[in-house]
C-alpha cells in the first residue's frame, strides 16, 4: 500500500512529559508541564525546553535565567496533566496537586520532591522559533532520589515507572527490548544468577500482560453494559 503524504505535523512521538519549575523575583514557585523538551549536548550536559511566550513559566524563566526539569512517573500523571492546563497566574499548582518543592543545590528554582530525578538548569541562549521559544540550558546539577537506584548506584527505570507523552495521551513505559549496542554484542553464556533473573523477568512480563488483558476485558464489559443501559433508557416505555 502506498504511503500517504500529509502536511507538516508534530508527530515526533513518544516524548517526555516533564515538570518545569521556576521562581519569580519574590521567590514564589510555579510549575508547568512541557513535552517539547530534550537533550541537546553531552559535553557540557545541555537540555532544551520549548515554551509559548504566553505561558507564565516563560515569563519566569526569561526573568530568572534558570529552571528545573523534573521527570514524571505514573503516580505523577494526574499532576502532570493538571500543571499543563492550569496557569500559575491563577492557582498555586504545587499546593493544588499536593506537590512538594524540593530545594535545589545551585539554582533558586525548586524541583518536585515526588520526582525521581530533577535537573537544575541555567539558560545559555533563547531561540525564537515561532509559536514557541526554545530555552537552551546547561545542566548544573542532577538531583536523584536514592530510592530509585539499584545496588550498583545506577538509575533503575523499572522502579521509577516513568511516563511518556504521545499525541495527547500519557503512557507508561513498556518492557526493555535491549541495551545500547546489544545488536552487535556477542551473547555471553548465562550464569545461574543471570538465568534466574531472566526467568523472573519473563514471569513478571507474563503477569503484567495477563493483568492488562484482564483490565481490557473488564473495561470492555463495563462499556458494553453502559451502552445497553443507555439504549434501554433511550426507548419510550
Amino acid at each position: 500500500m502506498a504511503r500517504e503524504y500529509w502536511k507538516p505535523a508534530n508527530l515526533l512521538y513518544p516524548i517526555p512529559a516533564v515538570l518545569v519549575s521556576a521562581v519569580d523575583a519574590e521567590g514564589r514557585s510555579n510549575v508547568m508541564t512541557a513535552a517539547w523538551a530534550g537533550t541537546v549536548c553531552s559535553d557540557p550536559v545541555m537540555v532544551s525546553v520549548s515554551i509559548r511566550k504566553s505561558r507564565y513559566t516563560h515569563e519566569l524563566i526569561s526573568s530568572s535565567g534558570e529552571f528545573v526539569l523534573s521527570l514524571t512517573t505514573e503516580d505523577l500523571a494526574r499532576a502532570a496533566d493538571y500543571c499543563g492546563v492550569k496557569s500559575g497566574r491563577d492557582v498555586d499548582k504545587f499546593a493544588a496537586m499536593h506537590l512538594h518543592p524540593s530545594p535545589s543545590r545551585i539554582v533558586k528554582a525548586p524541583g518536585v520532591a515526588e520526582s525521581p530525578v530533577c535537573l537544575e538548569c541555567k539558560v545559555t541562549r533563547v531561540l525564537e522559533l515561532g509559536s514557541h521559544d526554545m530555552f537552551v540550558a546547561e545542566v548544573v546539577s542532577t538531583d536523584v532520589d536514592p530510592q530509585y537506584l539499584d545496588e550498583k548506584g545506577r538509575f533503575d527505570l523499572d522502579r521509577a515507572h516513568l511516563i511518556a507523552y504521545s499525541h495527547g495521551g500519557y503512557f507508561a513505559l513498556g518492557d526493555c527490548l535491549g541495551r545500547f549496542g546489544y545488536s552487535v554484542r556477542k551473547a555471553k553464556p548465562l550464569g545461574e544468577k543471570a538465568r534466574a533473573q531472566k526467568k523472573r523477568h519473563a514471569a513478571a512480563s507474563k503477569h503484567k500482560a495477563k493483568s492488562r488483558t484482564k483490565g481490557t476485558r473488564r473495561r470492555k464489559a463495563k462499556n458494553a453494559k453502559r451502552k445497553t443501559q443507555k439504549r434501554k433508557h433511550s426507548y419510550p416505555h
